[in-house]
């Protein structure tokens, strides 16, 4: 009987109409996307489930629990006896009888395989983001087109711009450059930091931060992803033809006043970025096609070519037997070797201000997991925008440029000569980049440009980039920028702290006592610039032996490479060349004649 009810139950239920589907109230505040708020901690990665529901994936953080909170036994260990990054910052900044002694011994060493491996290890690799995919995917990690990025960008479905904190709509990115980056007064770089410097980086990160302007800001035409020396030898194998001589390795050149130049536009036929009325035989044509902006950077250019050469003759002698392709590709290896040996030992010492000795040596990490391969990253592009570097003109002997003066301008190169803008630029000081209100007006709109460029690509809060780096997130605009007045008008502006855009709280960050920029640039800047010079292939252990360079020669040409080899080898004197401007104790007379090398 009772079963007999059941099935007349059941069927009473089959019969019944469905349930209407409810439609939410349409004054019902919709579910806020839950990882809006950046929940999870140390690097743990948020994943969305239904509309309001997430979970916090935090395998090998070394941390547990809903938000990746719970830090594991040898975690809490490491952390309790990591000091701070402005503690190690002031270690490393003082006591120089103490790191005198330290870079005459083998704890030299020891540090700077610690430090390669420290910073190494805060970069992703393989890649995990791009801008079009906020998620572990295929294309992030195959398609080289794109920059990689380090965190997702903000969700866009988020309550405001930058996630739930802040203001719904952002400060006008004209008003926060010209009222906090444009300068009022020159401020000198206090540790000496000079132009030969500043062009220096222009120079040099120009071959891998090329933002393609047909595809978006998204993407790069810079395939290489590192120190390949594309702004020498082009970003294409077309360029690169066109800029060969096809004889004995070396490039096309012409002769100047007795002196080596790159070849004109006439004889090498590339596209260059020159203002129109410039005629073909007055533009000189290299790896980058807009190095024709600044003297300094066809300065470099010249510089570079004229090794590429020099190099070759040596090879040649070397190896009689070997053709124009080899000699060519050998003698680009010797100087991407010696590229990154001056950047280290020299480009981020200066930038450091470490008494501990910088030491460019690969075999330091061949003991160690270490992966010999590199993604320029967008948040590595957006923070290398170091115009505060510019001074208010450019002084070459008893002149003075302004910037109309001095922007394509076309003779200055080869009227001065190379040691004569080598020695004003190593003389006249650069600006300092951290701290706000230096950069020329000139330039402003290079900084409004990025600003406008990360609110397309949604990059997160410069409080998370602090987090994912390793540092404490600031709580207020003061303890930030270190006085009451600007905090309070960024406050105005952005009502929150936790709402601060990626560059301009890199740009205005109160700077370490007597240091070119605060904390974030260093912490943030170090382990991209370090992971990419140190993960180039000829790093690795198959690539780095003397085979590689054609020889002994062409190794210790790399192991032995300087700022003013570079420009003494090819060059007929010897002019003073540092990435610092002289103190006053240092010798200032004329520059001491010597044979002619660059020919």
């Amino acid at each position: 009987m009772s079963r007999s009810l059941l099935l007349w139950f059941l069927l009473f239920l089959l019969l019944l109409p469905p349930l209407p589907v409810l439609l939410a109230d349409p004054g019902a505040p919709t579910p806020v996307n839950p990882c809006c708020y950046y929940p999870c901690q140390h690097q743990g990665i948020c994943v969305r489930f239904g509309l309001d529901r997430y979970q916090c994936d935090c395998t090998r953080t070394g941390y547990s629990g809903p938000n990746c909170t719970i830090p594991g036994l040898w975690t809490w260990l490491r952390n309790s006896l990591r000091p701070s990054p402005s503690f190690t910052h002031f270690l490393l900044t003082h006591g120089r009888w103490f790191w005198e002694f330290v870079n005459a011994t083998f704890i030299r060493e020891m540090l700077m395989r610690l430090v390669l491996t420290v910073r190494s290890n805060l970069i992703p690799s393989p890649p995990t983001y791009n801008s079009a995919h906020d998620y572990i995917s295929w294309e992030s990690f195959s398609n080289v087109s794109y920059y990689t990025r380090i965190l997702p960008s903000v969700p866009k479905d988020c309550p405001t711009p930058m996630g739930t904190k802040g203001k719904k709509q952002l400060p006008d990115a004209q008003l926060l450059a010209r009222r906090f980056l444009l300068r009022r007064k020159f401020i000198p770089d206090p540790q000496g930091t000079n132009l030969m410097f500043a062009f220096f980086a222009q120079h040099f990160t120009h071959q891998f931060f090329k933002t393609s302007g047909k595809m978006g800001p998204g993407f790069t035409k810079a395939l290489g992803h590192g120190v390949d020396l594309g702004h020498i030898y082009g970003d294409n194998l077309e360029r690169q033809y066109q800029l060969r001589l096809f004889k004995d390795g070396k490039l096309k050149y012409q002769v100047l006043d007795g002196e080596m130049y790159p070849p004109s536009v006439e004889e090498a036929p590339v596209l260059m970025h020159y203002p129109r009325g410039i005629p073909p035989q007055s533009q000189m044509a290299v790896g980058q096609e807009v190095f024709g902006l600044l003297p300094g950077l066809m300065l470099y250019a010249t510089l570079w070519l004229r090794e590429h050469n020099r190099v070759c003759d040596l090879l040649k002698a070397e190896h009689p037997t070997w053709g124009d392709e080899q000699l060519f590709q050998t003698t680009r290896l010797i100087l991407i070797g010696e590229t990154i040996k001056i950047v280290i030992e020299e480009y981020v010492q200066q930038l450091s201000g470490y008494f501990l000795q910088l030491k460019f040596d690969p075999e330091l990490l061949f003991g160690v997991q270490f992966q010999y391969r590199n993604r320029i990253a967008m948040e590595f592009n957006h923070l290398y925008h170091w115009h505060p570097l510019m001074p208010d003109s450019f002084k070459v002997g008893s002149q003075e440029y302004s910037y109309e003066q001095f922007l394509f301008n076309t003779s200055m190169l080869v009227d001065y000569g190379v040691e004569a803008l080598v020695d004003a630029f190593s003389r006249q000081i650069a600006g300092r980049i951290g701290g706000g209100r230096n950069m020329d007006h000139h330039i402003l709109h290079v900084a409004v440009d990025v600003i406008r460029e990360s609110r397309e690509m949604r990059l997160q809060p410069f409080n998370e980039y602090r987090k994912r780096f390793g540092m404490k997130p600031y709580t207020s605009f003061q303890e930030l920028v270190g006085e009451k007045e600007m905090a309070a008008e960024l406050e105005e502006l952005y009502g929150d702290i936790d709402a601060l855009e990626f560059y301009p709280g890199l740009l205005l960050e109160k700077c370490h006592p007597n240091s070119i920029f605060g904390e974030s640039m260093i912490e943030i800047g170090a382990p991209f610039s370090l992971k990419g010079l140190l993960g180039n292939p000829i790093c690795s252990p198959e690539y780095w032996k003397p085979s590689t360079f054609g020889g002994e020669v062409g190794f210790n040409i790399v192991k032995t490479a300087t700022l003013k080899k570079l420009v003494c080898l090819n060059t007929k004197t010897c002019p003073y060349v540092s990435f610092r401007v002289p103190d006053a104790s240092q010798d200032d007379g004329p520059a001491v004649e010597r044979p002619s090398t660059e020919l």
